[in-house]
């Protein structure tokens, strides 16, 4: 409806009743000028009616929506199915084309524009969640590990010779794999432990740009978010010596978005040293389906050059699902959600150390971790050795999700690589623990729930496993007691 169909509507309905439906029409694309001008977060979020006109108007904008488009291309916007298409709001082209996911598609100026946008508000809230000198980013439609692989593939090209990868070891599959997928052969830094905490081995990541040499290495890829008691790397450290050596410094931010102190790390990283891109989760830090990841960094020229990498279109679901989460929370809410968030880490960090000194545990002494917590186990694997993971099993069997019970001396082999004390992030760490995280979502019932089943587990567990004891003390006596009878041998009655 625009301003000579309105008026052509007074005409046949009440002119008064008309000009509130206009002024209700504007109130709505007034919003939608503020983002397309200004291209940042709205602070306030938008209502679903708005924020579907929006992406109607995106749709029109695209071929195959044209009324009486014919197309005889092999790639035209053809669904079979009708569901698909409400699905995707009829936004069916993609993004990017076939040299550059950025590049702007001539069939389809509204999911152009939504990749645009998209990008653009993404850039905002990087800023106002933290890395305020970060100059550019871009969506793309993978997760975090296969982000992590165009990183390292568009770095090859800038570093022919390079062949190792410097990596503080982190217990994540997919890290690895990301590395050894791109061709580079890992150098994995074992951590060291502080206290409780594991940290960053800056000793012998120098030495181990000395004995490689540094025109040999790729890049240093360092991680901020991980699970508990590791915790983040020494960013500024680590950004000072790849600075010093002219080595790139990849980071891994999977879900620190949500933390404060993770993207202050990388704003200071990036300060006094180098740090050339970071990548994290669309799904862990805004809560929208898994599939996508955002890569950004100090240096437009260089994400430019990453997002040229990628081969092809790509999917806009990424993309889409998003910008319509942060046109509807807009930077108020996504704020108020990293608030409770950190709130809530506090209640359950109280929580669980409750728990565990009523179990004869204790909570970890893990300050430098902003999301993840671990509880020891000790006690627990005491009584039982298979006590640990079935303590784990026990927790995702009555729908507690997300916690992990790591045992000790646990091996696994990853793309050739073999890790001793897999899950742990060392090869021996003092004890076995439990993990749990405040991620952004969570409330306080879930935290409450998870420890009343939590503490139900482990009752069950010792119960058993002393009622297990109890009844092979028994027949130890009783075949003691048979024993003697068969030799013939005096004995007191049991």
């Amino acid at each position: 409806m625009n301003t000579d169909n309105f008026a052509l509507s007074a005409k046949i309905v009440s002119p008064s009743y008309v000009r509130q439906g206009l002024q209700a029409r504007r109130g709505h694309e007034q919003l939608v000028r503020i983002l397309l001008d200004q291209g940042k977060c709205p602070e306030e979020g938008w209502s679903e009616s708005t924020t579907e006109l929006f992406l109607n108007e995106l749709a029109v904008m695209d071929s195959n929506n044209f009324l009486g488009n014919c197309g005889v291309g092999e790639r035209e916007g053809r669904v079979a199915s009708n569901l698909v298409a409400r699905r995707h709001y009829r936004l069916i082209h993609g993004i990017g084309r076939s040299g550059d996911i950025a590049a702007v598609q001539p069939k389809a100026a509204g999911s152009s524009l939504l990749n645009k946008l998209t990008n653009s508000v993404m850039l905002d809230v990087l800023k106002f969640t933290g890395v305020r000198s970060v100059s550019s980013c871009f969506v793309v439609p993978m997760a975090t590990g296969m982000s992590l692989t165009l990183c390292f593939l568009t770095l090859r090209h800038q570093r022919p010779r390079a062949r190792y990868i410097l990596w503080p070891r982190i217990d994540q599959k997919s890290c690895f794999k990301s590395m050894v997928t791109a061709g580079f052969e890992p150098v994995v830094i074992e951590n060291v432990l502080e206290g409780d905490e594991l940290r960053t081995d800056l000793e012998t990541v120098e030495k181990k740009i000395e004995e490689l040499g540094a025109e040999n290495i790729l890049c240093v890829h360092s991680t901020t978010s991980c699970f508990a008691p590791r915790v983040p790397d020494r960013l500024e450290e680590l950004a000072v010596m790849c600075a010093k050596h002219k080595i790139p410094h990849i980071v891994n931010n999977a879900y620190g978005v949500q933390s404060s102190k993770c993207m202050h790390l990388i704003q200071q990283g990036a300060r006094v040293g180098r740090i050339d891109a970071f990548v994290q989760s669309l799904d862990k830090n805004f809560m929208v389906p898994v599939g996508g990841a955002v890569i950004a960094g100090f240096d437009e020229g260089f994400i430019k050059e990453i997002s040229k990498m990628y081969p092809g279109r790509a999917s806009a679901s990424p993309s889409l699902d998003v910008l319509i989460t942060l046109l509807t929370l807009g930077a108020r809410g996504y704020k108020k959600l990293l608030s409770e968030r950190k709130e809530l880490y506090g209640h359950l960090a109280q929580e669980l150390k409750t728990l565990a000194e009523r179990h004869g545990e204790r909570l970890l002494h893990t300050p430098h971790n902003p999301i993840s917590l671990a509880m020891s186990l000790g006690t627990l694997q005491a009584h039982c050795e298979t006590a640990v993971p079935q303590l784990g099993s026990m927790l995702f069997t009555r729908q507690v999700s997300g916690a992990r019970a790591v045992p000790l001396d646990m091996e696994q082999v990853v793309s050739g690589h073999t890790f001793r004390g897999f899950m742990s992030h060392s090869d021996s760490y003092p004890c076995p623990y439990l993990n749990a995280a405040s991620a952004i979502g969570i409330t306080k019932e879930d935290v409450e729930l998870t420890i009343r089943r939590l503490d139900k587990c482990l009752k069950t567990i010792k119960k058993e496993s002393n009622a297990e004891k109890n009844e092979i003390m028994k027949n130890v006596a009783l075949l003691q007691f048979i024993v003697r009878i068969v030799m013939g041998q005096s004995f007191s009655p049991l």
